[in-house]
């Protein structure tokens, strides 16, 4: 049976058995250059062994730092918060730092209310997360420390916005449609509200006079982010333009009412029209018949990025502007070649 420790081990149980002083194992655990390799590892080791935590407050005290950030979002049940999230505790956690998370659900009361608690508990910066990529306004001069803004961009530019790169998306999207021999792409996507939209929707468009293509149906198709109108705006489309052979669309629960509309209308996906979603949200994309192709956001690495900055903020160096991050293609089943018309024989 392995013995009971009645105490908390202390830095001065790791100097013993590794052999050093105490003032050597402290900094061998903070990592100091002036610390030789073998001393370091016999540090280590002896940390491990006796299964050594670190006082948070005392190294708190040494550096001036709480080792906590503060992370305020305005909608927590958003689609896009949670790998946002993920993105950004992971990268804390590598980095041995805490989050304290807010949600303030879009009420600027509450905002306001959790800014001050956040700085009231001392959190060595902020992490900002918008529910869209729309510009907002910069919080940056009531905060005290360090602010990146993640997946909503700050009216000041001299903040740093870590967003979703949605022309890039956009365009990988419409490229992959037209080098499928796909000619007649007409486009399906939520309200024109959103900046996400008209971006993805001008993007297309670019990318379709490059390749000497007009948008079929003469303009982007404007709506809800939803199912129901993805199905009303592809009998809309097809019942206007026969001729259409791929949708392009705005997010992939459109995506998923236009192929289900499609079907409907006795057309077959992806034979004679091809659909592209956008978010490759796992509910629809890998659910839907068939499984979409789709734009993947890479959401979780923006959460990682947004840390990068801020940790480069805190050591002195920060940067401001808007970062994007580039999206891929997921390739499914609901796209494939534009099939050549079937030859009729003559005797």
């Amino acid at each position: 049976m392995g013995r009971q420790r009645s105490r908390t081990v202390t830095l001065t149980d790791v100097a013993r058995l590794a052999g050093v002083s105490v003032a050597t194992a402290s900094k061998a655990l903070n990592a100091r250059d002036e610390v030789a390799p073998e001393t370091r590892r016999r540090v280590l080791e002896a940390a491990e062994e006796l299964r050594f935590q670190p006082s948070v407050l005392a190294r708190g005290l040494q550096t001036g730092r709480t080792r906590t950030i503060g992370l305020l979002t305005d909608e927590l049940a958003h689609r896009f918060s949670i790998p946002i999230l993920l993105g950004v505790e992971n990268a804390l956690a590598n980095g041995q730092m805490s989050v304290l998370l807010c949600d303030a659900r879009g009420d600027a009361i509450r905002r306001q209310h959790y800014i001050r608690t956040l700085i009231a508990r001392q959190v060595d910066g902020f992490v900002v997360l918008g529910d869209s990529n729309d510009v907002r306004p910069s919080l940056t001069p009531q905060i005290p420390v360090p602010v990146v803004y993640v997946y909503g961009e700050s009216d000041d530019p001299r903040d740093v916005s870590v967003l979703a790169d949605d022309e890039h998306g956009s365009r990988l999207a419409t490229e992959h449609l037209v080098s499928l021999g796909r000619r007649q792409i007409a486009h399906v996507t939520g309200p024109q509200s959103y900046r996400a939209a008209r971006d993805r929707a001008t993007s297309l468009r670019v990318v379709l006079a490059s390749a000497g293509l007009a948008l079929a149906g003469g303009a982007p198709l404007y709506g809800e982010w939803s199912q129901r109108w993805g199905r009303t705006a592809a009998k809309m489309l097809l019942a206007a333009n026969p001729d259409i052979d791929a949708i392009s669309c705005g997010n992939d629960q459109i995506a998923a009412g236009v192929a289900a509309a499609v079907r409907e209308l006795g057309r077959r996906v992806p034979d004679d029209v091809s659909i592209v979603g956008y978010d490759n949200w796992h509910e629809f994309a890998a659910d839907c018949q068939p499984p979409l192709t789709t734009v993947d956001l890479n959401l979780q690495q923006i959460g990682e990025i947004a840390v990068k900055h801020l940790f480069a903020a805190l050591d002195g160096q920060p940067s401001s502007g808007v970062v994007r991050q580039p999206s891929r293609l997921i390739v499914r089943d609901s796209t494939g070649p534009r099939l050549s018309p079937a030859r009729t024989s003559t005797d």
